[in-house]
């Protein structure tokens, strides 16, 4: 599998990572979206095709210099055939209907390539160097790679974090299982973040359904006919994210004593909901399993002439429970409280998920973290984010 190659071999990744679109056959490394010249003085793509040497699970040095070629016959910019490349003419059949017409000899001055990114690039500049006299193209497309590995989260390859060069610390958060118990506002957010990360399998479990007033501050956007279905969020957002990755698990109940297993198994847990007796039966269950979480937090205030308020992180951990529950309230707000309005902007509920996402990046060693802090406020008002260290 290409995918798993491409983790074992320099070269490939190296290939990967600058955009070349690449594909195996039957043994082969297929390069396609390759510009050339026809005879005619047009711009088209084509394929190079090398054998692959490959030693147990990786790539060795290419055992030939030829590469085939499915197009037609490459020229130079002025429309005159390079012959100077074509080695071959007759077609080569490279099996289940693919066919090369032609082959290229072009060896370096070694005689031999080093790797499988020096022989591909070699053959790419002398075709493309001919098309840019011509048009504006480049071989270099960054095209989607699907991934049939089930144990690979995404469904096709996370390139942002190989062209970063950050997979080993990307892995750093590849947990079995985390839980985002609430997706309004802030839950659909830290779902958006975790999402893109290694996690193999993320649980949401929130029994209320998609209302108006919740689109205008989630991320991205729902069609009308969408939101006229009144579908429950965990199922809604479940769907939304399992169109790039694997294993987004939707329960679409509320969080209480009869279900608190749901958060059984989980490595880490996200608690985006308001203050409640069935937060403190989900703090509960987590502290008794051990798991880590995160408690976030909104108190926004109408005043006559705007808002404020702060915003709260809370990480609890093993050895400092007590310290995390002291942030943390438990009893729902009476109706004449003056957060009880509940008031949600899509800004903010943004900043507090990548708030609670960033602590638990560092909680991971994903991020650097010097001060361990336990808590987090942001206010709004004094733009001012205070950590309580100990």
């Amino acid at each position: 599998m290409l995918s798993e190659l491409i983790n074992h071999s320099d070269d490939l990744r190296r290939l990967r990572d600058a955009g070349y679109a690449l594909r195996l056959h039957k043994g082969y490394l297929v390069v396609d979206q390759i510009p050339y010249v026809t005879e005619q003085r047009a711009v088209a793509r084509g394929s190079l095709v090398s054998k692959l040497n490959i030693v147990g699970n990786q790539t060795a040095k290419p055992d030939k210099h030829e590469m085939h070629f499915v197009g037609s016959y490459p020229c130079h910019a002025d429309g005159s055939r390079m012959t100077e490349l074509v080695h071959q003419e007759t077609p080569t059949d490279l099996g289940d209907g693919l066919v090369a017409p032609l082959s290229f000899s072009r060896k370096p001055d070694r005689d031999y390539y080093l790797d499988y990114f020096e022989k591909v690039t070699a053959y790419e500049a002398l075709l493309t160097s001919q098309a840019v006299q011509i048009e504006d193209v480049t071989a270099r497309v960054f095209g989607v790679e699907e991934v049939e590995d089930e144990n690979y989260p995404f469904l096709y390859i996370d390139t942002s974090s190989a062209r970063s060069d950050i997979n080993p610390l990307s892995e750093k958060l590849a947990l079995s299982s985390v839980a985002i118990v609430g997706l309004g506002g802030t839950g659909s957010f830290v779902l958006d973040l975790v999402a893109k990360t290694f996690v193999r399998e993320i649980r949401l479990i929130d029994g209320d359904t998609l209302a108006n007033h919740n689109v205008f501050r989630a991320p991205g956007a729902v069609t009308l006919e969408e939101l006229k279905q009144q579908p429950n969020k965990a199922e809604y957002f479940a769907g939304v994210y399992s169109k790039m990755r694997r294993r987004v698990v939707a329960f679409p109940e509320h969080l209480g004593p009869h279900n608190v297993n749901l958060l059984d198994g989980v490595d880490f847990a996200f608690l985006c909901f308001d203050p409640s007796p069935e937060k403190k039966i989900a703090v509960d269950a987590l502290e008794r399993a051990g798991t880590p979480f995160i408690d976030v937090g909104m108190g926004i205030v109408r005043g006559s002439e705007s808002l404020s308020g702060v915003l709260s992180v809370t990480l609890s951990e093993y050895g400092r429970r007590e310290e995390a529950r002291s942030y943390m309230a438990f009893e729902s707000l009476d109706e004449d409280d003056p957060y009880d309005t509940n008031i949600q902007v899509g800004d903010l509920n943004s900043l507090n998920a990548a708030l609670a996402v960033v602590r638990w990046k560092k909680f991971y060693g994903f991020y650097g973290d010097t001060e361990k802090e336990r808590n987090s406020t942001y206010s709004i008002v004094c733009n001012m984010l205070e950590d309580d260290i100990e």
